[in-house]
């Protein structure tokens, strides 16, 4: 095990962590309590609004690969050995899953030709007979997604609170101090 070294991933980087973080959480959420709300305009807006944070999702999606091949500022692995190669497997496999997860609820997306908000609606393309398995990939990978993104969060507490090496805060918000104004006060 080695100890980090202070050093912090560029605020892009940890930008495009967070909100994927929170767009996951958020996604699976609605995804899960959609259907809970009565049917009529309501649900209607509850499955658009979980279609555009999709939407969103990929674009941050996009970005976050975009920046990982180009140009990132690489740290040093923040572990040797087996948690090394753990850790690697992990951040593969929620690349892959996020990929999975996104790619599928597009492709969902279009071929159910969702209604957005009432106002327009996406181009039905493809066979609507693939709804239904479509569906239930996505949900599949979603949870498994979920999952993973668990495990990844306890593995960044025990690193924080246990092995206390500072890998979390590599990844944390940078606090920024609060004004003059507030702390004379």
């Amino acid at each position: 095990m080695t100890k980090t070294t202070g050093e912090r991933y560029e605020r892009a980087a940890i930008g495009l962590h967070w909100a994927t973080a929170v767009l996951v959480i958020v996604l699976w959420t609605s995804g899960q309590l959609a259907d809970l709300v009565p049917k009529g305009p309501l649900r209607t807006d509850a499955w658009s609004c979980h279609f555009v944070l999709g939407f969103a999702l990929a674009a941050v999606l996009i970005w976050r690969l975009v920046w990982r091949v180009t140009g990132r500022r690489r740290l040093p692995p923040a572990d040797s050995g087996l948690l090394q190669i753990l850790a690697e497997a992990a951040h593969y496999g929620l690349y892959l899953l996020l990929i999975a997860t996104v790619a599928l609820g597009l492709v969902n997306a279009f071929v159910r030709g969702v209604s957005l908000f009432d106002l327009a609606s996406l181009p039905q393309i493809g066979d609507r007979e693939l709804r239904k398995p479509i569906t239930e990939w996505h949900e599949l990978a979603a949870n498994l997604l979920l999952g993973l993104a668990l495990i990844h969060s306890a593995a960044a507490l025990v690193h924080h609170y246990i092995l206390k090496d500072g890998v979390l805060a590599r990844m944390a918000p940078q606090r920024r101090p609060a004004p003059k104004a507030l702390t004379d006060a």
